[in-house]
């Protein structure tokens, strides 16, 4: 089932239909995480959306990438700041996880955008600003190749950096973009943050999630999505409050775990 969402009537947000399940990095319970293969995967397993962090390397080509180093999903050790395209292309990114996987490398932003748009999934983008990185050179080489690639009903840009963010509402109005605020718990000023960037939607870490704040959420308007769910049966109680998606590792363990009637 999607959820068609119309939130906050004060701002024309993209006509995105969320599903109820997205895939953590690409299917990162059965193929190493932010690559290629991750996204082919949850695209086999019927995912529709797939969520993917984005970063530079040191040469400012962006790359879908979480960590600020590559020591724990790569062949190699080094900060992402201080690699260029080639020297990162020669790292393995997929022999860690598996011998099936192994030669995988680093997707570009570029290569990864169109696979996503030809696989027809949608795509909540995150943008990475780990310390010392540039937020605004991120959301420069970034938000506007997303834009070019995607259409806006299958594209959430998302950060808990508000630079970063703030930066992506300057490149498009929210009828073209929808922007996603990301929390670990839900401060008390969570909404005037989200109003001053136009936000289409809050992503919150489950663990940290209370009723009270998560019905505040839904009852203004805001799609609630959920990261990084992979235990079903402990995170069932809280689609009630209002949650729009779960991101989670592997979706497939939510079979039988839905809301009623899903």
């Amino acid at each position: 089932m999607t959820l068609s969402i119309t939130p906050h009537a004060a701002t024309i947000h993209p006509a995105i239909r969320l599903p109820r399940l997205i895939a953590h990095r690409g299917l990162s319970a059965r193929a190493p995480e932010n690559t290629l293969s991750a996204v082919r995967a949850a695209q086999a397993a019927h995912c529709r959306w797939v969520e993917l962090d984005v970063q530079l390397l040191g040469d400012g080509t962006p790359v879908i990438w979480h960590d600020a180093t590559v020591k724990r999903c790569s062949d190699g050790r080094a900060r992402l700041a201080d690699l260029d395209l080639p020297r990162a292309r020669r790292l393995d990114v997929g022999g860690w996880f598996g011998d099936e996987f192994r030669g995988e490398r680093i997707a570009t932003l570029s290569e990864m955008l169109a696979l996503v748009d030809a696989l027809g999934l949608g795509l909540n983008l995150e943008l990475k600003v780990n310390r010392g990185r540039s937020a605004a050179a991120l959301v420069e080489e970034a938000v506007p190749a997303a834009l070019d690639a995607l259409p806006p009903e299958r594209l959430i840009v998302s950060s808990f950096n508000d630079e970063a963010l703030a930066c992506a509402r300057d490149q498009a109005p929210a009828a073209r973009l929808a922007l996603g605020v990301l929390f670990e718990g839900i401060p008390d000023g969570w909404r005037q943050r989200c109003e001053a960037l136009d936000a289409f939607s809050v992503h919150a870490d489950w663990t940290r999630l209370s009723r009270r704040g998560a019905m505040s959420i839904s009852e203004a308007g805001y799609p609630l999505i959920c990261y990084t769910a992979n235990d079903p049966a402990a995170f069932s109680h809280q689609w009630a409050w209002g949650v729009a998606s779960v991101i989670s590792d592997d979706p497939a363990r939510f079979a039988g775990h839905l809301p009623a009637g899903e």
